[in-house]
């Protein structure tokens, strides 16, 4: 029986990556996965059309050969410091005599939510409802089959420059791919990595990619606060490159390496750095790398801290702090993050899926992997301009329902 193919596709600064997942006994199980550098994007922008969709066939063709199975369609992350968001509600009637919530009326009320003012150069990427209230009783989840006559939901909006959106898509399109839909990228991450009691409870993910940091705040199981910061690991490297005078390459391998685990004094060692020229190298402490390393970790951290501050409610409860994404392989980070928070810190892994996971099960692989989940289950934002609309999630969204339970 032939196995239909569903694709999330994570465009980013440093490297692109594709994960080909299908349908199997239990869900989600990856059968195929790929990467290649990413050339042609700065901080979630494209920047060069050429590399960016050299970058998104080489990634493909790789996960195409492993999984054995051709990929037509790919569900594709979106980032970027255009990104905004904004919460809304909205109120109707019940259109049934018999005054019952029925799914047409629930597709009403999300719909009227998006009526916001928007300029001509933005469009909404998600309206993803945060619970809803029936006749004046609030907190509900479901209302389909309700008893009421009012309809009322609160809504978590994020939404996009389209210029920047279509110049994605239209790298994706040149690639020989078509968008089944885009995620704003901290919500396909949330989906691989946190818990339905974590999102419950209350919980920051900070995504740290190569380019950007994504933040993501949740309560009460839904999506109340999420942006982008256009900080990320490159910043990072570049600044050990500059202060110890080595190239990219060596600064990278560096920070890999060590990176914030010299936060401690305790046991100073130096290390060989080899310098620009790659002829010979320098011994550097630890303290020195640890004068560089530090400030820009605290720098981003306290970035996406004072986001937090600004646009969530003071009396809101939060009960820890997840970091994943490649930025959060930085050795020590959890440490120098739970100061900044002054919660609980872990880093985040992808679950919820089968298949490769001694291979995806990395902090790097978060958001490619949430973008086949989002795929599977219906939640991303549909392109007019795709040649369908995806069968696959329909019939795999009961696999994947206790996700957004």
């Amino acid at each position: 029986m032939k196995r239909e193919a569903l694709c999330g596709l994570d465009i980013g600064t440093t490297k692109t990556c594709a994960v080909v997942a299908v349908e199997g006994p239990h869900g989600l199980e990856v059968v195929g996965i790929g990467e290649a550098p990413s050339l042609g994007m700065r901080k979630g922008v494209v920047v060069d059309l050429d590399q960016t969709i050299k970058s998104i066939e080489a990634a493909t063709e790789q996960a195409e050969r492993m999984a054995g199975l051709p990929v037509a369609d790919v569900y594709v992350g979106i980032t970027g410091d255009h990104i905004r968001s904004t919460n809304n509600r909205a109120v109707v009637a019940t259109a049934n005599e018999t005054r019952e919530v029925s799914e047409g009326d629930v597709r009403r009320v999300v719909d009227a939510s998006k009526l916001i003012n928007l300029s001509a150069d933005r469009q909404i990427i998600h309206a993803v409802p945060r619970y809803f209230t029936v006749d004046g009783q609030e907190g509900v989840e479901d209302p389909v089959g309700m008893a009421g006559g009012r309809l009322e939901v609160d809504t978590h909006i994020i939404t996009g420059g389209a210029t920047f959106i279509t110049n994605v898509l239209k790298c994706v399109h040149r690639a020989g791919l078509e968008a089944a839909g885009v995620v704003f990228e901290p919500l396909a991450s949330s989906a691989s990595t946190l818990l339905p009691e974590e999102r419950q409870v209350g919980v920051v993910l900070l995504d740290i990619g190569g380019g950007t940091t994504d933040v993501a705040v949740y309560s009460l199981g839904s999506a109340i606060y999420t942006a982008t910061i256009p900080v990320g690991g490159n910043i990072l490297t570049s600044d050990i490159a500059l202060g110890l005078k080595t190239s990219h390459d060596q600064a990278e391998s560096v920070k890999r390496e060590l990176g914030a685990a010299v936060r401690d004094s305790i046991g100073e060692v130096t290390v060989p750095v080899q310098t620009l020229d790659g002829r010979t190298t320098k011994d550097v402490s630890t303290a020195e790398l640890r004068g560089i390393v530090v400030p820009r970790v605290l720098e981003t951290l306290r970035m996406a801290r004072q986001k937090i501050i600004e646009n969530v409610p003071r009396d809101l409860v939060l009960g820890e702090v997840v970091l994943t994404g490649g930025g959060s392989l930085l050795k020590g980070i959890e440490g120098i993050a739970e100061d900044v928070f002054g919660l609980p810190v872990r880093v985040g892994v992808p679950k919820h899926v089968s298949g490769l996971t001694e291979t995806v099960a990395q902090p790097q692989y978060a958001t490619a992997i949430g973008l086949v989940l989002f795929g599977a289950n219906g939640n991303s934002t549909l392109i007019e301009t795709s040649r369908r609309a995806g069968t696959l999630w329909a019939r795999m969204r009961k696999f994947v329902a206790d996700l957004w339970s």
